[in-house]
């Protein structure tokens, strides 16, 4: 059984946005998304307007694979590079209030528990969910490649 470990990034969270928009009713963007930055070193809001599942998607893929974790370090992964014309180029981190209405919104869902001193971790449930959509988006790759079964 294909897990997220074997299916291109793009392609998981592309099929979990879809699912997260039409099945999840607790993840839902606030009335704010249209005018945030996702960070301090961005100078325009994001150009998606699903931005807000995408980020709840990826954050959902990051916790499988690093989990557990917590806001400080998915800040740092969702950080970037501030321009400052000559001075150079400095790490910046991502917004906080971001990603953590995002997570408290997925530990709504149930598919987000929090560990005590140590970050959060995917739910049985949530577990569950991202290997049931990575088999769909293999069975999908396979269909449409098939030579894809060779190196499998």
């Amino acid at each position: 059984m294909p897990t997220i470990y074997n299916i291109p990034p793009e392609k998981i969270i592309e099929r979990t946005v879809e699912y997260l928009k039409g099945n999840v009713s607790e993840v839902t963007p606030p009335s704010w998304v249209t005018f945030v930055k996702t960070g301090s070193y961005k100078e325009n809001p994001p150009r998606n307007p699903d931005w807000w599942y995408v980020r709840s998607a990826s954050l959902l893929r990051k916790i499988y694979i690093t989990g557990p974790i917590g806001v400080a370090r998915l800040r740092k992964v969702y950080g970037g590079l501030s321009k400052k014309g000559n001075v150079g180029k400095h790490k910046k981190r991502g917004g906080a209030l971001i990603i953590r209405l995002s997570l408290q919104q997925l530990e709504k869902a149930g598919l987000v528990k929090k560990v005590e001193k140590k970050g959060r971790i995917l739910t049985n449930k949530g577990i569950s969910l991202l290997d049931g959509l990575a088999t769909e988006v293999q069975n999908k790759l396979e269909k449409n490649m098939p030579e894809l079964k060779k190196y499998r």
